[in-house]
């Protein structure tokens, strides 16, 4: 079975997955879960991750991982705040220089750990996992330890809730949508039709192989993780926007979240294959299964019992399909 036979078919089986999720939860909530405005509340809920989940796509294609994203979040969140805060206004200006503070740090976050992992040889996981600590305990240090609620920009609560598109059709789309759909777009050609993304492929197909036909791997590892970064500063701001503060607790454990949906989308743990439609139909399902579980009043810890447990059954379909492959 070719690559793309397995991707197609491991990419139609999530799609079935999915509508039967969707299914279920339309049944098991009396309909409550297609209402209108859950349907956007179940989108804006996922953006924020997906976004990030495709920059992680890239990273898990090359055979790395990043464990840092979610606290290079909660940094650039505190990092863009303190900027806005300085700029001491209510102008667009002031939210231009929180997005350009909040994605630089992001880049630099990516940069360091793609760096250190090109450099020095070192495990992924191993790396990525120290700089977590590392930007958790800055985001912390930077604030006192207290979420900054005061001097932001007004304007920037339209960045995490606010509406594009209000009455068209008779429905709102979230401007965290709508940033997710651009990125969604962006993404998706880069890997699928650019050179960029074939040497991403390449790389983690086999590393040796790619470097002997000229394919330069050490950037094109620190590229994704940059990448990866800029994007989790992107959300940030946006999630500043969202809760009009920046708190330095938010995006943990969101790296589990994030690698749930790029592995139940179909890419290989194992490198080499993998596709941001099918990370953007993870991010669906495990959107739609939290939703479902919390209109049905399922507690908490519940919930991650049965994410781990989906996570764990597209691991072992994706080792399946691995073996199938090799047949």
């Amino acid at each position: 079975m070719t690559h793309t036979s397995r991707d197609l078919l491991i990419r139609g089986r999530m799609l079935v997955v999915l509508l039967l999720l969707i299914t279920a939860a339309a049944l098991l909530t009396d309909g409550v879960f297609l209402q209108p405005e859950n349907l956007v509340n179940v989108a804006r809920q996922i953006s924020f991750e997906a976004m990030i989940a495709f920059g992680m796509t890239l990273i898990i294609i090359t055979g790395g991982i990043d464990l840092s994203v979610g606290s290079v979040v909660a940094l650039a969140g505190v990092v863009a705040a303190l900027a806005m805060r300085a700029a001491g206004d209510q102008s667009t200006g002031a939210i231009l220089v929180g997005a350009i503070a909040a994605c630089g740090t992001g880049l630099v976050g990516g940069a360091a750990a793609g760096a250190i992992i090109t450099r020095f040889a070192l495990p992924p996981f191993i790396v990525t996992l120290a700089l977590m600590l590392v930007a958790r305990g800055l985001a912390f240090i930077l604030c006192g330890g207290e979420p900054i609620y005061e001097g932001l920009p007004t304007g920037l609560l339209w960045l995490g809730r606010g509406f594009v598109l209000e009455g068209a059709l008779g429905r709102r789309l979230p401007v965290p949508v709508l940033v997710m759909a651009i990125l969604f777009a962006t993404s998706w050609m880069l890997l699928a039709r650019t050179v960029v993304g074939r040497c991403v492929i390449a790389v983690g197909s086999n590393e040796e192989a790619a470097r002997l036909a000229g394919i330069p791997v050490r950037r094109t590892k620190l590229f994704v993780y940059v990448l990866t970064g800029g994007l989790a500063g992107l959300v940030g701001l946006l999630h500043d926007g969202k809760l009009m503060a920046a708190d330095p607790k938010i995006g943990e454990m969101w790296e589990l979240n994030i690698i749930a949906a790029v592995v139940v989308g179909g890419t290989s743990l194992f490198g080499g294959r993998g596709g941001i439609p099918g990370t953007l139909v993870g991010a669906l399902i495990i959107g739609v299964l939290n939703n479902m579980l919390n209109l049905m009043g399922v507690q908490h810890f519940w919930q991650k019992v049965v994410l781990g447990l989906v996570i764990l059954a597209a691991a072992l379909l994706d080792a399946a399909m691995a073996k199938l492959g090799k047949k």
